[in-house]
This record gives C-alpha cells, structure tokens and sequence, in this order.
C-alpha cells in the first residue's frame, strides 16, 4: 500500500488557524467568512478570498500544508509526458479533479483542488495499481489542466465494457437456496474490481454531463439496460452484457453503504461524490425483480438547479402573487402536481426569497433534497415513527415562523398543518391532485371540515415542467390544422402568432430541446371561493369561479410559453389536459 501523505485527521489544522498564524488573516476575519459562509455555503478558504482577506496563492499553500503534500503551479506545466497522462483516463481526470504530473518509483503524483480527497487518492490507488500520491493545485488551474491536455481524448465505451467483461469473466458466483443470496466475499470482489468501477464511473459522469434527473440500471432476463432521465424523458445508453448487472448494481451498493448480500428486500441508500468540482448527492433505491435488483439514482446537482423564485419560470403577475403569498405572516399555502412536476423546487426557491436572520424556519422532508443554508431541515423516517404529523407537533414548540410540511399525506398531517396555521404560522406544503380546484375536493374528502380551509388556505399552486426550445436549433414554422386541434385552437385564432421547434443539434443531443420551465395555475381563496367551499361545490364550479376570477390554468399558462417561443405544441398538450384549457 502507497503512503497517504497527509496527517491523521486529529492533527490536522484547520485553514483559519494556519491563516491566522502565518499572519495573513486575523480571527475576526476568519469569524467574518465562518459566518457569511454558513449562510452562503461554500468552503471557509474561498470566502476568505471573496472577502479579499486572502489570496488564492495563501488558500492553496494552507491546504498543502493542512494535507502535507507540496504545491504545484499547473498553468506553468507546457508538457506532461504521455506515458504519465495515459496512466490516469479522461473520465477519471474529470470525475475525481486530478492531472497525474508525475510517475517515479511505482508512484503517480496527480494534482489535486481537494486535497483532503482522500477517498479519491483511495480510489485511484485501487484502480490504477500503483501507489498514488498527492499535490495541491488551484481548481481553476486544475480545470484548464484537464481540458488542455485532456482535449482530444475520449474514452469508448465499448473498450471500457470489453476490460469489464475479462475481469468479471474470473469471478465464479456461488448461489445459496438456502439463504437466497450470493457468496459475499465473491460479490465484493466484483464490486471493487478497476473496470467495473471505471465504467460506473463512466455512467455517472455521462449522466451529469447531460444533466439528468435519475439513472436507472434495469436487469431483465436477457439484457442490462442502464437508462438516463433527461429533461423527464428517458434515454437508452449502450447497454452493458447482461452478466455485469451484479457486478455492476453490488457496485453502486458498496458506494450506498447498502447490504449487497441482500437482494430479496428494497433497500434506500445515498451516495455523496464530487464530479468536476460539483458537490453531487445520488439517492439509491433498490428494488427486487424477477431478473434481479433494479436500481435507480435520484441525482441531486445543486450547480443545475436554480433555486431563485426569478428564474424558475413564473410571469410577472405569478411572481408578485407568489410573493405577496410568501410575506403573509400565517395561513396554508400549497402546491400541487404529479410527481417530478417541479414542486419541491418551487417551494426551496420561495423559502430562498424569505430566508432572513429575523425569521426562523424549519421544514419537516421526506426526503430533505438540498441542503439549505439558514434552515432547520429534518427528514421523515416512518420506519421509526419520525412521520410528517409527529415532527409538525415537535415544530411548532421550536418557535418557527415559517414551516414546511414536504406533503400532506393524510387528515392528521392536514389538521396539524391547519392547527399551525391558525396558530399564527406561514404553513407550506405539497399535494398530489391534477390542478388547483381539484385540491379543495381531495382535502374535504381527507375529510378536512370546509370552514377550517376556508379560515387557513390563502392559495393553491398548480404547475406542471415543460422542456424548453433549444436555442442552438430553434426554428420558427407554421403548426398545422391538426396539430391546432390539439389545443382547441382555430388558424384564424393563432394569426400572426409565430410558432418555434427545435430541428435537433449536438447541443441537444438531437431532441430539439434543453432544459425544463415550469408552467403555473394559481388560485387564491377569496370570499367568493370561500363560500364554495363551504357549500362543497364541485371541482368544475370552483374552476369556473377561479377563472371568472383571473386564474390562468395550466393550459393558458402553457399556451403563452408557446406563444413566446421558449415550449412547443406537444410539450403542453403532453403536460396539461383540454379541460384546462
């Protein structure tokens, strides 16, 4: 085993301390980026520099003296020699940050911008077979590194599947009956095999390249498909042989802290990872099939979500509504829509725009997302009774003025939520129904007493994710008849309106779109809904009010989108129904 050159954690310093007593920062300046940094969030040694307490020279040499390793200056190496940058693969560069710069006596020196990473010098050390040793770099040197020398290198993925399949080819898999498992020892050694963890790290940078919300790795009797969820519309990578899927899913389970020897029960697991720089965090869910576990990753990329009520697709008029609802000092509001529809970032990004020292949040999750900084976040867990009703009562004795209830699932959680309410709290929340009025019928049938919602709901928020045009191939054309029909529109009705497609480029990977807005139906309760309510109207009564009242539906909504050139026709037809309309 190579020599890990760094301290043992209980010795190291922290950066603000070697700072401090090399003299370039004091302990007030240090006090002043700890605190702008837990709101902010980001590393102390970076809001030093933001700060202009220090410099990115005096943050890299505290790092290299904090993980004992020396400093190198990348944007001064012209040259590295190919037998040393063959030895680390472009993926790898990417995935763990690092440009190997050296090799002597069995040991590759890789510069590194994290170099408390010592997961990925593990990593490396595994994969590569040769002892592997680190050196501190700064993370835009280390970036330009990689795309300097790294520039006309790809990797196959059919090379990397072909070095897959000789190793895993050894391994002779013993089943127990009785037991209902494989041999332990035999599935670790798969799962720590260089090629196997190669080409799932492969996988994964491809996925969040293409930003993808979800991969999903699916065995079925005879193929292995590994599929990514794009823009909510699922695409096929060359699938791996059918004989990886253990190796491969008993993979991602060691990188889950999951059981791999069991495969008979789902199992939920979270995987952290730094890629390109990125702070990555991967949700596991494993599921038993006849063909074997299913796996699928919820990827969490916070450098792709854009958590600010202003860019998140709401119009002008939506945008003072949404918040006029936020600065209200108690009541219900809640946002409705499928699963995947964008509801959980819609309520982040309104809990960002009231985020202040002077109010106290605490939001209750199943599960807690992205972590956000200056908020109380607890997550659910009702295999031990942590559920939505039990943590809302804990909450209301910790003295919040905003509260965040991830969904209300049931009569208790609502009762809860409206106690909360009337209660002096500004109750946030989720529900799953179709639109906005048909949310007023799903809580009276929970049941929830009518004059309770009338005294505590201020809004419902209806929205459905639309993809956007893709700017790179967006044309303008003329939609016809038929494709009108789709939308209970007439030719004469769309004259002189411009209609825009995507032809399909490498930007977009040949769909025609990229990225995802949001589309919104807001109700608010007036005194006119109020007494519907009350009387327990129907669904199609409340619509109408709602609409002789100014809401935009979903389909209106969508149809400006469209008009506007940033979503094409079969986007909203796909999303939003014609009694929407």
């Amino acid at each position: 085993m190579a020599k890990i050159h760094t301290q043992p954690a209980i010795m190291r310093k922290r950066i603000g301390q070697i700072l401090v007593e090399r003299g370039i920062v004091t302990k007030t300046q240090v006090k002043e980026a700890v605190d702008k940094a837990k709101i902010k969030g980001g590393a102390l040694g970076q809001m030093l520099v933001q700060l202009g307490h220090a410099t990115e020279d005096n943050v890299i040499h505290a790092l290299a003296e904090q993980a004992g390793m020396d400093v190198v200056d990348l944007d001064t190496i012209d040259n590295i020699p190919p037998d040393v940058l063959d030895r680390v693969s472009p993926s790898l560069a990417k995935i763990y940050r690092v440009v190997p710069i050296k090799f002597e006596d069995n040991t590759l020196t890789v510069a590194m911008a994290d170099p408390l990473n010592v997961s990925a010098l593990d990593d490396l050390r595994l994969m590569l077979d040769v002892n592997v040793a680190g050196a501190v770099s700064s993370e835009s040197a280390v970036d330009n590194a990689i795309d300097k020398f790294y520039a006309d290198q790809r990797e196959s993925v059919e090379e990397i599947l072909s070095e897959v399949e000789k190793t895993t080819a050894s391994f002779e898999l013993e089943y127990s009956e009785s037991s209902k498992s494989y041999d332990l020892d035999t599935l670790q050694q798969m799962a720590a095999s260089a090629p196997v963890i190669k080409l799932l790290n492969l996988i994964l940078l491809q996925a969040i390249k293409d930003q993808s919300s979800d991969i999903h790795f699916e065995p079925f009797e005879n193929e292995f498909k590994v599929r990514y969820r794009v823009d909510g519309v699922l695409y096929e990578m060359i699938p791996p042989p059918r004989h990886l899927a253990l190796a491969v899913i008993s993979r991602i389970k060691v990188m889950a802290d999951l059981n791999i020897s069991e495969t008979r029960m789902p199992q939920d697991g979270r995987i952290e990872l730094m890629i390109s720089g990125n702070p990555i965090d991967l949700r596991v869910s494993t599921l038993p099939t006849l063909c074997g576990e299913s796996v699928v990753m919820r990827v969490l990329d916070r450098s792709v979500v854009s958590l600010d009520l202003d860019r998140i697709g709401l119009r002008g008029d939506e945008l003072d509504s949404v918040k006029r609802l936020m600065s209200r000092p108690h009541g219900i509001v809640l946002v409705t829509g499928p699963t995947g529809s964008g509801k959980t970032t819609t309520l982040y990004s309104a809990l960002n725009y009231v985020n202040d020292v002077g109010i106290k949040i605490i939001t209750t999750e199943d599960p807690v997302e992205y972590d956000l900084p200056g908020i109380m976040q607890v997550q659910i867990n009702e295999a031990i009774g942590t559920t939505f009703a039990s943590c809302l009562r804990s909450i209301l004795r910790q003295d919040p003025d905003k509260i965040l209830v991830g969904e209300i699932r049931d009569l208790e959680t609502a009762e809860i939520s409206i106690q909360a309410s009337l209660t002096g709290h500004l109750v946030l929340s989720t529900l799953h129904t179709n639109d906005a009025p048909s949310s007023i019928t799903r809580m009276i049938d929970m049941p929830v007493e009518p004059f309770l919602l009338c005294a505590t709901l201020r809004a419902i928020i209806a929205q459905r994710l639309v993809r956007t045009i893709c700017v790179k191939c967006k044309k303008e054309y003329q939609p016809t008849p038929d494709m009108l029909k789709l939308l209970q529109l007439t030719p004469e009705e769309v004259e002189g309106r411009k209609f825009y497609y995507g032809a399909g480029c490498p930007e977009c990977n040949n769909t025609g779109y990229r990225g995802r807005t949001a589309i919104f139906e807001i109700m608010l309760i007036t005194d006119r809904m109020s007494d519907l309510i009350m009387a327990k109207s129907s669904t199609q009564a409340m619509r109408d009010l709602a609409r002789e009242e100014g809401m935009r539906t979903l389909r209106q909504a969508g149809l400006l989108k469209i008009y506007e050139g940033i979503t094409t026709i079969e986007e909203v037809v796909r999303e939003t129904l014609a009694g929407q309309a």
